[in-house]
């Protein structure tokens, strides 16, 4: 049983990660699709309640932000993973200026979820962390232990 938590800013490939390494095997949690907490909390029950593996596809920028996810998956006997996007802001906004629709975010909120990125920590619960990146030439995902000089 595992609950992976995404952590990064708006278009840093958190979605493309999650459809490219776990589709097949974790359920996709992500407010964008849900739209609600209410519909959000009753999946993230659901996934603990019957043990299914799941991945949490939001931004969770802020400790506040993933404290729950980790101990509600904790609590109910889940191994917690956190996969941190590092990306240039730079980057994001190009990114992000490629996409249309609901896809799109206003570069503000991007902004400010990038000004309020708290880098996660092994202290808050999780059992391992990754740091994902994008290769710049190939644009391939680069997946890296965890460690604190990164």
């Amino acid at each position: 049983m595992e609950a992976i938590l995404f952590i990064g800013i708006p278009a840093s490939g958190k979605s493309t990660f999650y459809k490219e390494r776990f589709f097949t095997t974790h359920v996709r949690i992500n407010l964008d699709l849900l739209n609600t907490r209410k519909r959000e909390a009753l999946i993230l029950q659901a996934c603990l309640a019957a043990k299914q593996p799941f991945a949490v596809d939001n931004t969770n920028v802020l400790k506040t932000e993933r404290a729950p996810y980790i101990e509600q998956a904790r609590a109910a006997g889940f191994r917690v993973v956190g996969y941190y996007f590092q990306s240039r802001l730079q980057d994001a906004l190009d990114r992000n200026r490629q996409r249309t629709g609901k896809a799109y975010i206003p570069e503000k909120g991007l902004i400010a979820r990038y000004s309020q990125m708290q880098v996660p920590n092994l202290d808050e619960g999780f059992e391992q962390l990754f740091y994902v990146l994008i290769d710049p030439e190939s644009g391939e995902f680069l997946v890296k232990e965890w460690n604190n000089e990164i």
